[in-house]
């Protein structure tokens, strides 16, 4: 893994058996983490579209997909980034009940 890394860092990418949670002040790398554990996962076989990361605002959303996307694409894996699902808990909600807009009996395109 060429990521710059601290030993806990390279812990939390490396944690590969159950989910995880991240938690840390700012400044401290969580997204740099993530992103590379992001990257870590699919050189690992997961599926890209069974990957997803969770943040609480946009900027944060953004930044995120943006920094994964450049990692990939620096490993050769630009293909797959689009598949990651990279969002906030508002926007992650709202595609979960729109793909399931039938059974909840809500028309589909509601708003």
């Amino acid at each position: 893994m060429s990521f710059p890394l601290n030993a806990p860092q390279r812990e939390a990418v490396r944690h590969t058996s159950g989910p995880l949670l991240v938690l840390a002040g700012a400044g401290s790398g969580k997204t740099r983490v993530i992103t590379a554990k992001i990257a870590h996962l699919i050189e690992q076989g997961v599926d890209p579209g069974k990957i997803v990361a969770i943040t609480f605002t946009n900027k944060a959303a953004r930044e995120m997909r943006e920094r994964a996307q450049s990692l990939l694409k620096a490993q050769g894996k630009s293909d797959v980034a689009g598949r990651v699902t990279i969002a906030t808990f508002h926007a992650l909600g709202l595609k979960i009940v729109r793909s399931e807009a039938k059974a909840l009996g809500l028309k589909s395109g509601f708003s």
